[in-house]
């Protein structure tokens, strides 16, 4: 009697049948014979009965598909020539009833002293639901590294949306979806009474269009989702037609399987709704309704926050917006164009501001200037601040004053805040300009060759410190526009780049300028795409933009004016090219020669003698004598004086030269300065030199 019946008679599992009960044989393979023995729980691991084998291997693996017979024996064959001792596989057979059943199988070759395998003794077991519970383990982790996923990437793009557009750009197109796990997604927030989508992403989608905006009742199921609180999943998409008749026509155009309408609620509010459609999903079980929860609810915090930053951004833009100038007076001689950009970044305003201010005279009063800080309290002293400027320059005081009360002002309002300004006065009949800055950036000037030029003004102290420290001194600079010409005045926001120093930004600010169209409100739009837009600005910016109404003549008597600083040795050139190409292309080339040597003298003798720039005018007279007529303006009252030089002289040649080439010429009184003109070409018979070509 063996162990195993002594086991059975005393009511003992022997070794056998323990084996046996966990799907567990043994098998002896006599590879000599070809035979191979397998005990009764080896051969129903196979499937097999043991009055039915006949001992031959190809019988035994029988239910095998054909690849999986022969992985098998190319393991048992590699196993055997390479003279390992043992080996283990995993297969695949089917049950009785087709399902699929793993088997494993574990050997040890022995072999004679030569080392040729001649016997295979292992064990076999039926391993499918180890396997399958395994397989469960996987898709389980998978699932959950899948979701876990899905948190931290929908997670770390919300954690970057400031504004509402913020959320749903982070939420919509092929990346936002593919965050979400989802292949179409619905957003929509409740607004006075009614649930507006906000956000429409996925195929087909735009279907949905005529529900963008619906009165918040129950015939809808994202907003009977909101009007309840409770989600709602949808394992069949088909369903949502039969339950919401208005939606039928549409289902039928929409691909999906599935869709789940979860509420958007933080701290207790109802703030909207989420709607997430699936193509392949038809199912949702308790881990993926948990996840879907939560990403909900990650959503609603993110909407919450950026809800709240747009509210409180609407009201602190808006209280500075009623402190900036609602509409700007219109001007005679040239255009004015505005822009105010909030930054982007952050809740609070800043002080900086702009104004236009009718002068007597017909002149105008332009001003940019910034308020330091950033907050509700530097708007509120902006705005009393642009109302005592614009006062005093009403009154007509020169800009030097007008900088000094304004500094006064603001140190008597106890603030201990500092303000930087550009003022100037503008002529826009004589092309005066008398600018004044405190702490600011001056001017740029982009000239009718769109030049641009960035001229030196004196400056003061910022206002409020300049009256603190005793130090009201603000020094006028004038500045000269020819007709065509454009000023141009900003705040630090639109030239200070991110890593950068400012030089490198008022160059990219004169780059612009040159690039941009002329017209005042043309060029404003272009620095504003092209500077604050691109950069990003985390500051506010003011701008303002002057331009003179170009003069050009007419076909039949063209004009050109250009102004030559005097510290600009290459305008000199530059402005003979000019004289000499304008009479060249209005078909007067026989003179281009005589008025560029006449320019070239008239031009030097106001840059030398003179301590300003000088504004070159050329013009073409009109018939019945056709001639052209040069003129340059400066601001000396001093007059040119005719001299004798001697054979070895280097100058004093020029009035010699004007009355050899010109038909005529002569000096007139302009303003603060004179005008040194000439004409050449025919002159008139009955014109004799007179008192006015004078020397």
């Amino acid at each position: 009697m063996t162990d195993d019946d002594r086991s059975t008679h005393s009511g003992e599992i022997g070794p056998t049948e323990r084996l046996a009960m966990n799907r567990t044989g043994s098998f002896d393979w006599d590879l000599d014979t070809g035979t191979i023995d397998v005990d009764e729980a080896g051969l129903l691991v196979f499937g097999l009965e043991s009055g039915g084998f006949d001992g031959r291997p190809a019988t035994l693996v029988q239910r095998l598909d054909e690849e999986e017979r022969t992985r098998l024996g190319q393991v048992i064959r590699h196993a055997i020539t390479s003279g390992e001792t043992s080996y283990s596989a995993h297969f695949q057979t089917e049950d009785e009833d087709g399902a699929p059943q793993w088997t494993h199988v574990q050997a040890r070759i022995l072999r004679t002293p030569d080392g040729m395998a001649h016997r295979i003794v292992g064990i076999v077991r039926d391993t499918t639901t180890e396997v399958a519970h395994s397989e469960f383990v996987l898709d389980l982790e998978k699932r959950r590294e899948v979701q876990t996923s899905i948190v931290e990437r929908t997670t770390h793009a919300l954690s970057r949306a400031v504004t509402v557009d913020d959320v749903t750009a982070a939420m919509t197109g092929p990346a936002g979806l593919a965050r979400l796990g989802a292949d179409g997604l619905a957003l929509g927030l409740v607004e006075n009474g009614s649930l507006n989508i906000i956000a429409l992403s996925g195929e087909s989608l735009d279907a949905l269009n005529d529900f963008r905006s619906r009165r918040l009742d129950r015939g809808l199921p994202l907003a009977e989702t909101v009007l309840s609180g409770r989600p709602r999943f949808v394992p069949s998409f088909p369903a949502i037609g039969r339950d919401f008749p208005v939606l039928a026509p549409y289902v039928e155009r929409l691909p999906f399987k599935s869709s789940c309408y979860l509420p958007l609620v933080a701290q207790a509010r109802s703030l909207g709704g989420m709607a997430l459609f699936y193509r392949r999903r038809s199912a949702f079980n308790a881990d993926e309704r948990n996840l879907l929860l939560g990403l909900a609810a990650i959503v609603a915090q993110s909407l919450q926050r950026a809800i709240l930053f747009d509210e409180e951004r609407e009201l602190a833009t808006g209280l500075q917006e009623t402190m900036l100038p609602r509409r700007i007076p219109a001007i005679s001689g040239g255009e004015i164009a505005v822009r105010y950009h909030a930054a982007w970044s952050g809740r609070q305003v800043g002080g900086d501001w702009y104004d236009v201010i009718a002068l007597p005279r017909s002149r105008v009063g332009i001003v940019v200037g910034d308020v330091q800080g950033h907050d509700t309290h530097a708007a509120a002293i902006m705005g009393q601040l642009r109302i005592a400027l614009r006062a005093y320059a009403g009154e007509g005081h020169a800009p030097s004053t007008v900088l000094a009360r304004a500094s006064r002002f603001l140190a008597e309002l106890d603030t201990n805040r500092f303000a930087t300004c550009t003022y100037a006065q503008v002529d826009l009949g004589t092309g005066t300009v008398r600018a004044v800055r405190a702490g600011h950036l001056g001017p740029l000037i982009r000239h009718t060759d769109g030049r641009v030029g960035q001229p030196k003004l004196r400056g003061g102290l910022p206002l409020g410190l300049a009256t603190v420290f005793g130090e009201e001194e603000f020094p006028e600079t004038r500045l000269d526009l020819v007709p065509g010409e454009t000023l141009v005045l900003c705040t630090d926001g639109l030239v200070e780049q991110p890593g950068s120093d400012i030089q490198s930004g008022l160059e990219a600010l004169s780059a612009a300028m040159s690039s941009g169209p002329p017209q005042a409100e043309a060029l404003a739009d272009h620095l504003s795409e092209q500077l604050w837009e691109r950069w990003g600005a985390g500051d506010d910016v003011a701008l303002l933009v002057l331009r003179r109404s170009p003069d050009p003549g007419t076909p039949r008597a063209p004009r050109i004016h250009q102004y030559i600083h005097q510290a600009d040795p290459q305008g000199l050139s530059d402005a003979r090219a000019a004289v000499g190409q304008a009479l060249r292309d209005w078909n007067m080339a026989e003179m281009a020669d005589d008025a560029e040597l006449l320019t070239g003298e008239l031009l030097v003798n106001v840059l030398l003698h003179t301590e300003g720039g000088a504004v070159l005018t050329l013009e073409v007279l009109p018939e019945p004598v056709r001639r052209v007529r040069l003129s340059v303006q400066d601001r000396s009252s001093a007059w040119p004086r005719r001299r004798t030089p001697g054979e070895a002289a280097t100058s004093g040649r020029g009035l010699m030269l004007l009355d050899a080439l010109a038909s005529r010429w002569g000096v007139e009184p302009r303003g603060e300065g004179k005008a040194v003109w000439c004409e050449i070409g025919p002159a008139h018979a009955e014109v004799a030199p007179g008192p006015s070509a004078r020397g």
